[in-house]
């Protein structure tokens, strides 16, 4: 192993007792007996894309949902995997460091552990390059005793890097015989569920015996789906985001002259923007996708956040903290056709002295109107699934500079009477990701390092680990698995007049829904953020007391419970055959078939993809 992998951790006496703290376990994973109920198969939620999920992905597309439930269940088609023998399991991180991750290890080591002493779980070091180069550390609980309960991804190491060409498949492939594995667990967001759904198929199709197993952990809270209520490090990272904000409120509150713009991640989708507003009501939040929705330049931009100080000044408020989220640049439709022409020149090799002289011409004028760290900052070569370096462009400094900027002329013509305004700018990008995981974290995490290894048990390859009805207490959590090729869709990208090409199966970010309980929620107070200084202070993150079991306001809003509802409508559908049998009388069977009738046709319209419209053009 590396020498810098795996070593034993100085704690701090805080530390000490986090790594004491054993999280709980649903009834239906406690003990060493687990029963499987395997449910309908599934489908595609892009139901216009489904065959060409199901084309890509022949092995492992249409498998049913899987629940977990207690031995003593009384479900009449379950079984209890009563064989265990002892396992070869490697794990895998991922994409970016989430607080958590280090218990989804554990969760997992645990399991293998309870139910066969013999199994072996192999870490792999330096993420993906560790796989593909077949390095490994031997997981045991010595190993684990500094890590559990514990923030960052340093016992293995991660990478950011994709599994995905072929010589990378075929270096997993490799790898997996070669250490004889039976199931590889990968751990990450979106773009590495993707992957880990076509190890699966071509870990299938090639007869290997290791099944893959993916498991939602990503800061950024856009694995959501049916299936995902929430990601596993997203509950700390906005807790931890909150305080800091609200530190920032009470600071503008106190000094009253002063304009916080804060950046906070979110390069896809605004979840961690939105939650962070509604545990800290600061005065102002400009999410990525009402931007991209409502096609808002940044003059409109300007203009919105120009009105709102003018609107706060007339009340002899000069103070103020601004939320955005580092993808909102991306969302602004000028700017974005304006990244889009310099990554196309950066790839055809162009020098970044040069980039500017070969923009087109409405792109040179804009280019040219933005301050000079922003253009810097723009030339910055993309990430590997060609989106700009959002980390890196100052998006908060640039609106606070237009901002003055436009406060300034309107103070000169005398449009606005109040005081000069300042500005200050933050970005929250790393301070939250390496934090301790707060209670909920720790729990969620270590219970789905469980369920991989129930998946792995019950031989089910292309699946990812799921817990619903998060919002209730550990006792009431549902688990269960679901093929990672029901939550893909298509995309459809156009190029040039009346034609469409079809882009690949993936997982896609899952976006803010603006038509949502949890966005109106956020417009039904805007009014009141921006105006009346409700400052929240959720204050820092708690493990024991008051605050300690708190969840994120959005997955209590949005209520979801999916895997439970299926099992809802399963009832309701035995106890109609129950009802309507051969020898029920002809009343009850025309009304069973009039019923019927009408839902089947309710059902069909609704799942058209016309009406359902999650197919993006």
């Amino acid at each position: 192993m590396d020498s810098d992998y795996g070593l034993p951790r100085e704690l701090s006496d805080l530390q000490k007792a986090r790594s004491a703290y054993k999280p709980e376990l649903p009834p239906c994973l406690q003990g060493t007996a687990v029963r499987v109920e395997y449910g309908d198969t599934s489908s595609a939620v892009d139901a216009s894309g489904a065959h060409t999920i199901c084309r890509t992905f022949p092995h492992t597309y249409g498998q049913p949902l899987v629940h977990f439930l207690r031995a003593t269940a009384k479900v009449p088609d379950a079984q209890i995997i009563t064989d265990h023998p002892a396992m070869r399991v490697g794990v895998v991180f991922c994409g970016r460091q989430s607080p958590g991750g280090h218990n989804v290890i554990w969760g997992l080591q645990n399991a293998l552990k309870i139910h066969n002493p013999s199994s072996t779980l192999l870490g792999f070091l330096g993420g993906s390059e560790g796989l593909f180069a077949q390095k490994t550390l031997e997981i045991t609980d010595e190993i684990l005793s500094t890590y559990k309960n514990q923030g960052g991804y340093d016992m293995l190491g991660r990478t950011k890097d994709q599994i995905r060409t072929t010589e990378q498949v075929k270096a997993a492939l490799a790898t997996c015989t070669a250490l004889k594995l039976d199931g590889l667990v990968i751990i990450g967001g979106v773009t590495s569920n993707t992957d880990a759904a076509q190890l699966a198929e071509t870990f299938a199709e090639a007869k290997c015996p290791t099944k893959v197993v993916g498991v939602p952990v990503t800061l950024n809270g856009d694995l959501k789906n049916q299936f995902v209520e929430t990601n596993v490090g997203f509950d700390t990272i906005c807790k931890v985001n909150s305080q800091l904000i609200s530190n920032v409120c009470t600071d503008a509150l106190s000094a009253e002259k002063y304009y916080y713009f804060i950046r906070l991640m979110g390069r896809k989708a605004s979840h961690v923007a939105l939650e962070c507003t509604l545990q800290s009501h600061p005065n102002m939040v400009i999410l990525g996708e009402e931007v991209a929705a409502s096609k808002l330049t940044l003059f409109d931009l300007t203009k919105q956040i120009c009105d709102a100080v003018q609107a706060r000044a007339e009340k002899d408020k000069y103070h103020g903290v601004i939320l955005l989220p580092e993808g909102l640049i991306e969302s602004i439709p000028e700017v974005y056709a304006l990244l889009q022409e310099i990554h196309s020149l950066l790839m055809q090799g162009v020098s970044v002295d040069k980039i500017s002289s070969q923009l087109s011409p409405w792109a040179s004028a804009l280019f040219e109107f933005l301050p000079p760290f922003i253009r810097k900052q723009l030339l910055l070569f993309p990430e590997s699934d060609d989106s700009a370096q959002l980390s890196q462009i100052e998006t908060e400094k640039l609106l606070a500079h237009l901002v003055e900027v436009e406060m300034n002329k309107r103070l000169k013509e005398g449009t606005y009477k109040g005081k000069k305004f300042n500005a200050i700018c933050h970005f929250f990008g790393y301070q939250a990701r390496g934090s301790l995981p707060s209670k909920f974290d720790c729990d969620y995490a270590y219970v789905l390092g469980h369920i991989c290894y129930h998946i792995l048990a019950a031989r089910l390859n292309g699946y990812l680990a799921t817990v619903t009805n998060l919002k209730n207490p550990v006792n009431k959590w549902r688990c269960g698995a679901a093929p990672i090729t029901a939550m893909m869709t298509v995309k459809r990208y156009g190029h040039g007049p009346g034609a469409l090409s079809i882009g690949k199966p993936s997982l896609h970010p899952a976006t803010v829904d603006l038509n949502g309980k949890v966005y109106d929620l956020l417009r039904q107070n805007a009014t009141k953020f921006l105006m009346e200084d409700v400052y929240r202070n959720p204050g820092p993150l708690q493990f024991d007391g008051p605050g300690s079991d708190a969840k994120p306001l959005t997955l209590c809003v949005e209520d979801q419970d999916y895997m439970g509802r299926i099992k809802e409508l399963q009832g309701y559908l035995d106890k109609v055959r129950t009802i309507v049998k051969p020898g029920c009388s002809q009343e009850v069977l025309k009304a069973a078939l009039s019923a019927m009738a009408s839902v089947t046709d309710i059902l069909s319209v609704m799942s058209s993809p016309s009406h359902v419209g999650n197919t993006p053009f």
